[in-house]
This record gives structure tokens, C-alpha cells and sequence, in this order.
């Protein structure tokens, strides 16, 4: 690595991938005398990287964060899952499109030809998930005032799109930011209520300043984002449907599964399958079985049969009612 301009390159990324490096490994590392590694340091800081020289035998070199951003360095596949994640940084519920199309934009501009071609075939669009609207945008000074509160430990105050104007900011120990479907929440010891409560960060408006810090408590079943999806689904802590149940459907199983969801389909013959699926209550399972407009066998267990006859009883006096006026 006799060219100049190569070997500085390569002594950035090698000062990225860890902490501290002797100078006699980078010597060695980039074939050259010491003192050339020193000199190349010193162009290093010149272009703005903070590179400390640490003392001892052997002496060393440390890359520090620095006041401004310096020119980065990134290799192919680095430079590829940018670009895939700022293509598709509108679904990810913050409100970052224009920066990230202005970083997209100044990414492309440095890119060789070769990788130019590579990224431009990518195209990413996103959709909302079926049946439901595009979440609201999250802010990221918001995102980053409740990730800076999480980070130290600090209690947070808010307020809610759903407070009264009177009512006094909200005091949560915040624990953990979890996204989901574009849609980010705050997983939060809430200190009035006294119990873990899930917060969306669209609705939230953190005020300043934060409280005092807090000792970390234990999430229960110590994942985050098992526990805030186990709450979604109306369980206690796994992440599993408190009502799960199955039945035998008169479609063939290509009809069913793109309609699943998270349920599993196994095909009974060339025109039925069988459908195992849950959900948070036993009637709103039986809905569920019922939007498949087919005929419906074999259900299980008995709470999931009963919940068809309580949705049948309840569709005929609806019936009935509406034939009377």
C-alpha cells in the first residue's frame, strides 16, 4: 500500500473498527515505518478527525468524536444499506423524509460509478398495513428528548394529546422506546399510577427540565419489546393471543393464507383448510374466523364454538330489531 492516498483511507478505517491501536500495529498493519504513520495522522487531523496520541511504550493512536462531522468512510455494502435505509426512512414514523433525501442526495453524489448503478436500482415504496391509515409523524426532537431521558435515567415530564388543559404534566421513568408497524411508544414506569404503561411518542410532548434519576426496574419478562407486543395482544407478558383456536374453512388454503395474518393453514384436501389463529377475546376470534365468508367445521376449542353462538344470537336480534322499524 506504497500510494499515499490508499493507505490514508485504509489507516481511517482502521482507526473506526476499534478504540486504540499501537502505532507499531498500524505500522505493520499498512507496511510502513512508524514515523510514516505519524505523518499520516497528522494529514488526518487536518481534514478533522480528532486523533489522539496516547502515551506508553509503544505508544498509540485513538479516533475521537469530534466538534464537527469530517468526511466518512464506508465500504460497499456499508454505502448499500444506507441508501436502503434512508430510501425508506418514510416508514419509519419519523418525520425525517427531507433530511434524509438531502443525505440520500449528498451519499450518491461521492459514490463511484460502479455502486451509483447498484443503489439507483433500488426503489423502495411503502404502504400502510391493510385496512389502517399512515401513523402520525413522529418528531424527531421528541424522539430525541425521550431517548436522552431514557439514556440517563432520568424521569420525564409530558403531556398527552389526550390531557385536559389542567392537568399537570405526566411523570414516568422512561425505560425503553420500542417501534412497531411505524409507530413508536415509550415503555414507562408511570409514577402516579404506580404500574408499567406504553406510551405513543406522536402523542407526546416532553417538557423540560427532566426530573430527577432513577434506578432502572425490571421489565417484566426483561424484554421490552416482548413485553409492549405481549400487551398489544391483551397477555400479561408472553407474546402469544390469550385466545387461540381453530376450525376448519371451506376455501382452498391459497384463498386464506394471504389473510391470515399470524395465523398457520393446513390444507385439508384441494378446497378446505384448517385455520389456527388467536386473538384477545373469544368472540372477537370468531369475527375474525367469520370474515372468510365460508363455511366454518370441526371448531376448537368449546369457548370458541360458544362464541359462535353468542355472535349468532346477537346477529339475530340485530336482524330483528332492524325488520321492526
Amino acid at each position: 500500500m506504497s500510494r499515499p492516498t490508499s493507505r490514508l483511507l485504509y489507516l481511517l478505517s482502521l482507526l473506526q473498527m476499534r478504540r486504540d491501536w499501537p502505532g507499531s500495529v498500524l505500522a505493520e498493519r499498512l507496511d510502513v515505518t512508524p514515523r510514516t504513520v505519524r505523518r499520516d495522522v497528522e494529514r488526518l487531523r487536518e481534514m478533522g478527525y480528532r486523533i489522539t496520541a496516547m502515551k506508553g511504550p509503544d505508544g498509540g493512536y485513538r479516533l475521537d468524536a469530534g466538534a464537527e462531522l469530517p468526511p466518512m468512510l464506508f465500504d460497499d455494502e456499508q454505502a448499500v444499506a444506507l441508501v436502503v435505509a434512508l430510501r425508506a426512512a418514510s416508514a419509519s414514523g419519523i418525520g425525517i423524509d427531507e433530511p434524509a433525501a438531502r443525505a440520500l442526495a449528498s451519499i450518491r453524489h461521492v459514490l463511484p460509478t460502479r455502486l451509483r448503478h447498484r443503489v439507483d436500482t433500488i426503489d423502495v415504496s411503502t404502504i400502510p398495513a391493510t385496512g389502517s391509515s399512515p401513523p402520525p409523524a413522529v418528531d424527531p426532537e421528541v424522539l430525541v428528548a425521550v431517548s436522552a431521558a431514557t439514556h440517563r435515567r432520568e424521569v420525564l415530564r409530558f403531556a398527552y394529546a389526550s390531557d385536559t388543559a389542567d392537568r399537570p404534566a405526566r411523570r414516568v421513568e422512561p425505560h425503553h422506546v420500542v417501534t412497531a408497524s411505524g409507530r413508536w411508544y415509550l415503555l414507562a414506569w408511570d409514577l402516579n399510577e404506580d404500574d408499567w404503561r406504553i406510551y405513543r411518542l406522536d402523542r407526546m410532548a416532553p417538557r423540560t427540565p427532566t426530573g430527577p434519576q432513577f434506578a432502572p426496574r425490571d421489565v417484566p419478562g426483561s424484554n421490552p419489546g416482548t413485553y409492549v407486543a405481549a400487551r398489544f395482544k391483551g397477555s400479561g407478558h408472553a407474546d402469544q393471543w390469550p385466545c387461540v383456536g381453530e376450525a376448519t374453512l371451506a376455501l382452498p388454503p391459497e384463498q386464506v393464507i394471504p389473510f391470515a395474518g399470524d395465523g398457520v393453514v393446513t390444507a385439508v384436501g384441494h378446497d378446505k383448510c384448517r385455520l389456527r389463529a388467536g386473538s384477545w377475546s373469544w368472540t372477537a376470534l370468531a369475527t375474525w374466523f367469520g370474515r372468510f365468508d365460508a363455511e366454518i367445521t370441526d371448531v376448537a376449542p368449546e369457548e370458541l364454538a360458544h362464541a359462535f353462538t353468542t355472535l349468532a344470537d346477537r346477529f339475530r336480534r340485530a336482524r330483528a330489531l332492524h325488520r321492526a322499524e
